[in-house]
């Protein structure tokens, strides 16, 4: 069985949970609060159709993306942590980007807390620049973009 990414139902809502608790927990102690992540609603998310995993024999990562009205929006990217480092994120970031331009979106958009310099420096190698940064719930966020060109026509 080869590892597909699909659209999340509701019988995977405990896989996913455990891979983002499992993936963001060890980030508490250095922002000194709980990610986003931890504190989202993935019931909501998967019955909106917002959240994908990626699967080999089980649920190994998520992405969660939002379409907004000229970007898509990553809000989540998580890898169970025994299957980090193997290009899992790196497929679901390059599914992002696949799935905005088939929704006819021009970039791709995420932010992450400032403390978190390992994922903005992958962000930004895979193309993203910082547009800015805030104050969300009590945590310092750096949001980044990237915008997609446009795909050249296949003959």
């Amino acid at each position: 069985m080869g590892m597909g990414i699909r659209l999340a139902e509701a019988v995977d809502q405990d896989a996913v949970e455990a891979i983002v608790k499992a993936a963001y927990d060890p980030w508490i102690p250095v922002i000194g609060v709980a990610p986003l992540p931890l504190v989202a609603d993935y019931a909501e998310l998967i019955s909106r159709g917002y959240v994908y995993v990626l699967e080999y024999d089980q649920v190994d990562a998520l992405i969660v993306l939002v379409p907004e009205d000229e970007t898509l929006l990553v809000e989540n990217v998580a890898v169970r942590p025994d299957r980090q480092g193997r290009g899992l994120g790196h497929r679901l970031l390059a599914f992002a980007e696949f799935r905005a331009r088939s929704l006819g979106l021009s970039a791709v958009r995420l932010y992450t807390n400032e403390k978190m310099t390992s994922n903005i420096g992958l962000y930004e190698s895979l193309g993203y620049r910082e547009t800015g940064r805030e104050g969300i719930d009590g945590r310092h966020a750096v949001h980044l973009r990237k915008d997609l060109l446009p795909e050249p026509d296949r003959v």
